[in-house]
């Protein structure tokens, strides 16, 4: 993005891509269909220790801006369940499109930086290929999050050398993991799905969570991830929108000779109202479950706390939170304040979004910015 838009301002313009092939995220991304962006992103979707930063960005190149570019390339996309955009297609449409909308730049695939150095008002990058010059850097690398694609805290170490504070990233939009006797006492369980209601701090989302071998999963944790800290309780609702109280109430006037388990497996999973009946002390008949008996368990439903032990890390996490401080760079323009020419953009910045296509509209705004004035 940052690339096709300086070209077209008649910049001559270097992509190092130190990637055989550019935009491996992009291929993976959507189960390959590249969720590209979102059609309800606003500011209000991104995270970031300013979150002001990313309004300018985002307000100059927004979601209907991109769509725009999609259709203009005519590449098909349907809206699917919280106004995520993905391809009918494969996602190596989205990157055929910018790699189109770059083609006034070259692309040097395969190339690793060894070495970067400003002398008066050059930039001086010694790579395994060559060595090049220019008057205005880009760093466009990411963090370091799904290592195993080559991704690193580059963008990190550019920044330190010239002086430019790292807010500390942490894996977001992450699986959470359990501890041991956590994990025992949910035995039978991964696997099973729900909606849920997660809440950490003041924040909250609403969407479906999975149980896993190592903790819990599903876009409801994965989103609140990206809040949570190490050491923090988190706070489960597994019937959002219901009242098991009523409900449980209701069911012991009507039918007390019926079991409890039966009754709650009309809104859970068979297996978790099973456990649910065996952790609050809540199993028999109806017309047995007391008053109180009914209280504890509904408290259990809605506001479940647990303590997660940590995260599955880097290794899964969709997006690095944290990234260049943002009180170093321009809002307008992601420049560098005390380093004219230098500019960061994307993932690398302490910018993140929600799951949902957020995290690229990010990268499409900031990178259009920093294209526009570089």
């Amino acid at each position: 993005m940052c690339a096709g838009r300086a070209s077209k301002r008649g910049r001559r313009v270097l992509v190092i891509e130190h990637a055989r092939k550019p935009a491996e995220k992009i291929r993976i991304s959507g189960g390959g269909r590249c969720n590209f962006t979102n059609i309800d992103a606003t500011p209000a979707n991104f995270l970031s220790d300013n979150p002001k930063f990313a309004i300018s960005a985002l307000k100059r190149f927004d979601q209907h801006d991109f769509i725009r570019l999609v259709e203009n390339h005519r590449i098909d996309f349907e809206q699917r369940d919280h106004g995520q955009l993905f391809c009918l297609g494969k996602a190596q449409q989205i990157t055929d499109m910018l790699l189109q909308e770059a083609k006034g730049a070259t692309l040097l695939t395969d190339t690793s930086v060894t070495e970067l150095q400003k002398n008066s008002d050059t930039f001086c990058v010694a790579t395994s290929n060559d060595t090049f010059t220019a008057p205005s850097l880009v760093i466009a690398s990411g963090g370091p999050s799904i290592p195993k694609m080559g991704a690193s805290g580059f963008a990190y170490k550019v920044a330190k050398q010239f002086g430019l504070s790292i807010v500390p990233p942490r894996p977001g939009l992450v699986p959470l993991t359990l501890d041991q006797a956590t994990l025992k006492s949910m035995d039978g369980l991964p696997g099973v799905s729900l909606p849920a209601r997660v809440r950490c701090g003041k924040t909250e989302f609403n969407e479906a969570l999975l149980f896993t071998h190592r903790g819990l999963s599903g876009p409801v944790i994965l989103q609140i991830s990206s809040y949570w800290r190490e050491g923090q309780p988190i706070m489960i609702d597994l019937l959002p929108d219901r009242d098991a109280c009523d409900i449980l109430t209701t069911a012991k006037q009507n039918s007390p000779k019926k079991d409890i388990q039966s009754v709650l497996s009309t809104y859970f999973p068979k297996s978790l109202a099973g456990k649910l009946c065996r952790w609050t002390v809540a199993e028999g008949k109806l017309a047995e479950l007391s008053g109180k008996k009914i209280k504890h368990l509904s408290r259990h439903i809605h506001h479940w706390q647990i303590t997660p032990g940590g995260s599955e890390g880097y290794r899964t996490a969709e997006v690095t939170t944290g990234g260049v401080d943002t009180s170093e760079l321009s809002s307008k323009t992601m420049a560098a304040k005390s380093v004219p020419g230098l500019y960061f953009i994307g993932e690398a910045v302490d910018v993140t979004g929600h799951l949902g296509g957020f995290n690229f509209q990010w990268a499409w705004s900031s990178g259009h910015a920093a294209g526009e004035n570089v």
